[in-house]
């Protein structure tokens, strides 16, 4: 009977002495989902309260959208029923021109006359006469009042001009396609062999 009870005492004992382990066990576990839970909680309580992206709108450039069309000045004059300076949009061609200027008159050689070429800043646009000589006998780059057109001229209608052989012919056709138009008669001096005592005896036999 004493060994009983005493083994029994021993068992409870045990079990006194292994409680404490179990409940600090129980208090760590706890103590690690605590701290989980608060570092979940500091988490989603700095992302409510910090700084949110903002959304970014792209206008569309009004600037861009509304660019000038850019603008070219030609001078029509002759056959036309309002002579003069016109400011038309780049891109434009002779009839264009020809109806800034009020269109054609009644004895304008409207066959003489390219309508679908298109014309440059600062051309200088002739139309002839019916009848008339230049352009309308069918000499190109030739205009109405017989003086030869430096931008227009093909080789046969420049050498017609006195000191204008074949050779300097080409070299005003080549300097003309390097350069693009002749803006002035005086730009036949940046031509090579053309000196002011030539420039002098064309000045009067040519136009540009």
């Amino acid at each position: 009977m004493a060994s009983q009870r005493s083994s029994e005492m021993s068992s409870a004992a045990a079990a006194l002495l292994a409680t404490p382990e179990k409940v600090r066990l129980r208090i760590g576990i706890g103590a690690a989902i605590v701290l989980v839970l608060v570092g979940l909680a500091v988490a989603v309580l700095v992302t409510a309260l910090g700084p949110r992206g903002e959304e970014l709108t792209i206008e569309p450039d009004a600037a861009a959208s509304a660019a000038p069309t850019a603008t070219i000045y030609v001078h029509v004059h002759g056959a036309v029923a309002a002579p003069g300076l016109f400011e038309l949009p780049q891109g434009s061609r002779v009839v264009d021109a020809i109806a800034a200027a009020g269109g054609f008159t009644a004895e304008a050689d409207r066959a003489a006359v390219n309508l679908a070429r298109f014309v440059e800043d600062g051309e200088q646009l002739g139309v002839p006469v019916a009848g008339a000589a230049g352009e309308a006998t069918g000499t190109p780059g030739v205009a109405a009042d017989g003086r030869v057109n430096l931008n227009t001229a093909d080789a046969a209608a420049l050498e017609t001009l006195p000191r204008v052989g074949p050779a300097m012919s080409a070299r005003i056709i080549e300097w003309r396609e390097a350069n693009g138009r002749f803006t002035a008669i005086e730009d036949l001096l940046a031509v090579t062999g053309i000196g002011e005592k030539t420039l002098e005896g064309l000045r009067e036999l040519v136009t540009v």
